[in-house]
C-alpha cells in the first residue's frame, strides 16, 4: 500500500485547534489499527522554538532524540501515544538553513537558488522522510492561510499531492464559523473567503472542519459545502468540548476518520475506541478532587506549562481524582505570604525555567512544602531549588546557590559539570532528549516506576554538584536516581517526607492520558492522602 498523506491547514484566525484536530485524527486512525506519523511544518524563521520566550510561543516540547519543538508535538504524542523525533518538526529556519548550506557547498552547481524549486523541494523531502514506515502521515501546516511566510509550505504540499497522486493525499481545512451576537446568527463568509484563498493557491480542500462556540445547523453545513465545493458529509462540526480528550470522540461521531478512510480506501473493521472512551468517562466523573499549586513565572500564558498541566490531570485518573490547578506567580510569592497562598493546597509543583527572575518565590514554595509536609514535586529548576533550599536551611550553607543564579556563590550545590563547554551560548548547548537513570530501591520513585532502570527526557545545562553528595545523603536527602555511570545525579528525595521528589528531567513529556506518568500518579495519590488526613 502506498503511503497516505493528510494535510491539515487553518484559516480565518490562529489558535483554532489544528493540532487537536490532527492529533484526534491520529488517535482515531490508530484505533482502526493503522500506524500513524505526524509532522508539524512551522513557517517561523527560528531554527526551533528553543530560544523563544514561553510567554510568546508556549512551552518547548522535547522529543526522545533531543529536538526542541512546538507544543503541538505534545498533543500528537499524548493523543496517539507515540514517540516522535526531530523529523516531526520542520521550521522555515531549518529549511532555509539546509538549502543555504548546500548552496555554500556548491551543491547547486552555481545555479540561482530560489523558493521554487529549492525551498519547496526541501520541504517535500522532509514531508517524505520515513514514508515507508507508516500507513498514514498527518502533516499540520502552522499559521493561517494568507500568511506570507506560509506560502512556500502551501506550494510544497500542492506540488506533493500532484507528484504522489491525489488519491494518496487529502486536504483538511480547519476554519472558524463565528457567532455574531448583535444579529444572533452564525456566519459562513469567513470560511468561504478562507477556502477561496486556498483555491487561489491551487489547493481544493477535501474536508472542512468548522470550529464554533455553538452547534452548526444542517443548513449551514449545506451552505458551506455548496460554496466551498466539498461533499456535504465532508463538512465537520467541531465545537468546544468540556474535556480536551473528548475531541476524538466528538470528531468520530462527525465522521472525521471515516471520511479519511473512505478517501484512501482503508478498512475500518478493527475500530476499537473502548480504552479511550473509558478514560474520558473517568475524567468526566471523578469521585475525588485535589488542588495543586503550580508556582511559576510564565503563568500569564498557561500554554507555557501545557504538558505539565496535562500530566497532572493524567496523574489523577488512576486515583479517580480531578486536579484543580492554582496558578501562583513566583514573583509575587514570599516566605511571609506563603502560608496565605499555599496553606490549603494539597500539593505543590515547581516547574522548570531559566534565569533568576522569580527564583525567590519558587524557593519560598519549596521551603514551605518541605517544612509543612506538603507533597512537593520539583522539575528541573524545581529540583535545583529543592537542593539549594535544603543546603541553605538544613546543611547550614547560608550562601548556597546554583551558579546559574549566583555565579559567585562559595557553595554552588548546582553547577556546570567540569566537562561542559560553551554552556553560556544559547541554543544547542543543553543536555537534551532521552537519558537513562538508575533508581535507588529505597526511594518512592522506585516504588512508583516498579523498575530500576528508567529513561526520561531532559532539557537543562546545570547539574547537582557531586562534591556535596555525601553531605546530602547523610542529612536525609537521598540521591534517588543517578546515571548508570554514577557520574550525574538525576533525582533527589526526602524519605521522611510524605512526598518530596526532585528530578533533573521533564517527566511531563512522557505522560499520556491512557498511561499516566508514575511520578504524577504518585504526587496526586500523596496529595489525596494529605487531603483526607486533614479532613479526618
Amino acid at each position: 500500500m502506498a503511503a497516505k498523506y493528510v494535510f491539515v491547514t487553518g484559516g480565518v484566525v490562529s489558535g483554532l485547534g489544528k493540532g487537536i484536530t490532527a492529533a484526534s485524527l491520529g488517535r482515531l486512525l490508530k484505533c482502526r489499527g493503522y500506524t500513524v506519523s505526524v509532522k508539524k511544518l512551522d513557517p517561523y524563521l527560528n531554527i526551533d522554538p528553543g530560544t523563544m520566550n514561553p510567554t510568546q510561543h508556549g512551552e518547548v516540547f522535547v522529543t526522545d532524540d533531543g529536538a526542541e519543538t512546538d507544543l503541538d508535538l505534545g498533543h500528537y504524542e499524548r493523543f496517539i501515544d507515540i514517540s516522535l523525533s526531530q523529523n516531526s518538526s520542520v521550521t522555515s529556519g531549518k529549511v532555509y538553513w539546509n538549502v543555504l548550506q548546500k548552496e555554500r557547498q556548491g551543491d547547486y552547481d552555481g545555479g540561482t537558488v530560489q523558493v521554487i524549486p529549492h525551498i519547496t523541494d526541501e520541504i517535500k523531502r522532509r514531508i517524505g522522510l520515513e514514508s515507508d514506515k507508516y500507513d498514514v502521515h498527518i502533516i499540520e501546516i502552522g499559521g493561517t492561510v494568507g500568511d506570507i511566510e506560509g506560502l512556500p509550505f502551501l506550494e510544497a504540499i500542492r506540488q506533493f499531492s500532484v507528484q504522489h497522486g491525489r488519491q494518496n493525499c487529502l486536504f483538511v481545512h480547519v476554519t472558524l464559523v463565528p457567532y455574531i451576537a448583535a444579529s444572533q446568527e452564525m456566519k459562513t463568509k469567513p470560511t468561504q473567503h478562507s477556502v477561496k484563498e486556498l483555491l487561489s493557491l491551487g489547493i481544493q480542500p477535501d474536508m472542512i472542519v468548522c470550529r464554533s462556540e455553538r452547534p452548526i445547523s444542517e443548513d449551514l453545513k449545506d451552505k458551506i459545502a455548496l460554496f466551498c465545493n466539498v461533499r456535504r458529509d465532508s463538512v465537520i462540526a467541531n465545537g468546544d468540548v468540556q474535556l480536551l480528550y473528548e475531541a476524538p470522540l466528538v470528531l468520530e461521531k462527525e465522521g472525521l476518520a471515516h471520511i479519511v478512510c473512505r478517501h484512501f480506501g482503508l478498512s475500518e473493521d478493527k475500530l476499537d475506541l473502548g480504552e479511550w472512551t473509558e478514560m474520558v468517562e473517568t475524567l468526566r466523573h471523578p469521585s475525588e478532587r485535589v488542588t495543586i499549586a503550580l508556582v511559576g513565572k510564565y503563568i500569564a500564558l498557561h500554554d507555557a506549562y501545557l504538558s505539565l498541566v496535562e500530566a497532572l490531570k493524567h496523574g489523577g485518573i488512576t486515583s479517580d481524582c480531578s486536579v484543580d490547578i492554582r496558578w501562583i506567580d513566583s514573583e509575587e510569592l514570599t516566605l511571609e505570604n506563603a502560608g496565605e497562598k499555599l496553606s490549603d493546597v494539597d500539593g505543590i509543583v515547581v516547574p522548570g525555567g531559566f534565569g533568576r527572575r522569580g527564583i525567590e518565590g519558587k524557593m519560598a514554595a519549596t521551603q514551605y512544602a518541605r517544612e509543612n509536609l506538603i507533597p512537593y514535586f520539583g522539575i528541573c529548576l524545581g529540583m535545583h531549588l529543592a537542593v539549594v533550599e535544603y543546603a541553605k536551611n538544613v546543611l547550614g550553607y547560608a550562601d548556597a546557590n546554583s551558579s546559574e543564579i549566583e555565579p559567585t556563590t562559595t557553595h554552588a550545590v548546582i553547577d556546570l559539570m567540569p566537562d561542559q563547554l560553551n554552556a553560556h551560548q544559547r541554543g544547542g548547548t543543553m543536555r537534551l532528549g532521552k537519558y537513562p537513570c538508575v533508581l535507588d530501591i529505597r526511594s518512592k520513585s522506585y516504588q512508583l516506576y516498579e523498575e530500576e532502570l528508567i529513561y526520561e527526557r531532559h532539557r537543562h545545562r546545570y547539574e547537582f554538584n557531586n562534591d556535596y553528595r555525601e553531605e546530602f545523603e547523610k542529612s536525609g536527602m537521598i540521591l534517588a536516581g543517578i546515571s548508570p555511570d554514577k557520574h550525574i545525579v538525576e533525582m533527589v528525595e526526602i524519605l521522611e517526607h510524605p512526598f518530596f521528589v526532585g528530578c533533573q528531567f521533564h517527566p511531563e513529556f512522557k505522560s499520556r492520558p491512557n498511561r499516566p506518568h508514575p511520578l504524577f500518579r504518585g504526587l496526586i495519590a500523596a496529595a489525596l492522602k494529605k487531603q483526607k488526613s486533614v479532613e479526618n
